[in-house]
């Protein structure tokens, strides 16, 4: 039976190091990298390609529902757990709507994460006990007139070549991020505009900041 391969995204080195610890114990799993942010995860998932990604929410650069975003738009076969302290309801929804299978709080036991690693492997959804209840109600509550996300005009690439523009990176680095041509992201940039109807790379940061994209950390 071949290992399920994971990839452990999280922002702070002493949780990364400890789920590598972790889930290196459990037979039938192998951790073939690790990643400090969405940015850094985007590399490091298409280096490795993962059958699971462990993700957090929290994180500089690209934060993790934007990170699942786009990787699942890159490759929607992936599976995506996310792993966090943050348990609000706004970031739950937005976690699944943005397709993560999964969704454990940072207390979870190591027999509730090596399930839910196997669960997502194998492709079904899983939540962490203290949060099944709290999910159900909150998509039964919440799903049928779910808020808005913002800019739904833009495509996946474009959404992500966004969130690096309001983060302030350049096209040049935006292209060396998600492995783009310059030409490429140089176009995006442009339907961006349009779609937006701004008139250039100001207004453009202005309302991705405005709608909660973006970071200045670098």
């Amino acid at each position: 039976m071949e290992s399920i391969t994971v990839v452990v995204v999280d922002d702070h080195q002493i949780v990364r190091d400890g789920l590598v610890a972790l889930l290196g114990a459990i037979d039938g799993v192998e951790v073939v990298g690790t990643a400090a942010d969405g940015r850094d995860a985007v590399h490091v998932v298409a280096e490795t390609a993962p059958d699971v990604v462990v993700m957090d929410v929290s994180m500089p650069n690209l934060d993790g529902i934007e990170a699942t975003r786009f990787l699942l738009g890159r490759r929607p076969e992936l599976r995506v757990l996310m792993l966090t302290m943050n348990e609000d309801d706004e970031t739950v929804l937005a976690a699944i709507r943005a397709g993560a299978c999964g969704y454990l709080l940072k207390g979870a036991g190591a027999a509730e994460v090596h399930h839910a690693i196997r669960t997502a492997a194998a492709g079904g959804m899983v939540f962490g006990a203290s949060m099944a209840g709290r999910i159900a109600a909150l998509l039964a509550r919440g799903t049928a007139a779910p808020a808005a996300p913002a800019f739904p005009q833009l495509s996946e690439r474009e959404h992500s070549v966004l969130a690096l523009i309001a983060s302030g990176r350049s096209n040049g680095e935006i292209a060396g991020e998600l492995h783009l041509s310059e030409k490429t992201v140089r176009n995006a940039v442009s339907a961006i505009y349009a779609k937006l109807e701004v008139g250039g790379r100001p207004e453009a940061i202005v309302l991705a900041r405005d709608a909660g994209l973006g970071s200045t950390d670098r």
